[in-house]
């Protein structure tokens, strides 16, 4: 009998590791509920572009706005924490949708 347990790599060999987990969020969604929602999103990435076209989407006032600049300006100075005994590829923060919502209608 083949079970996922028989697909582990061996230490001692170079056969492929089976994750499970991996290929279950990997796998196509096979349940049918989707929701088709029309949506506008900022582009990928964070710049202050970026935080002026979220800014207006939300209305806000001029003080949030300059707050919001404010703290991105301080963002870019800081540095990616260096966690003990974790190990994980760098974040790219600019391969990230930092705004999508509903359109109106």
């Amino acid at each position: 009998m083949n079970t996922d347990t028989d697909q582990l790599i061996k230490p001692e060999t170079t056969e492929v590791e089976f994750d499970p987990i991996e290929s279950h969020v990997n796998s196509e969604y096979k349940y049918g509920f989707v929701t088709e929602i029309e949506s506008e999103s900022a582009p990928k990435g964070l710049s202050e572009d970026i935080v002026r076209f979220i800014s207006a989407k939300k209305n806000e006032p001029e003080w949030m706005l300059e707050w919001r600049l404010k703290a991105y300006a301080q963002w870019l100075k800081m540095k990616e924490p260096n966690w003990a005994n974790v190990t994980f590829p760098p974040i790219n923060y600019q391969d990230v949708i930092y705004y999508s919502a509903p359109k109106q209608k």
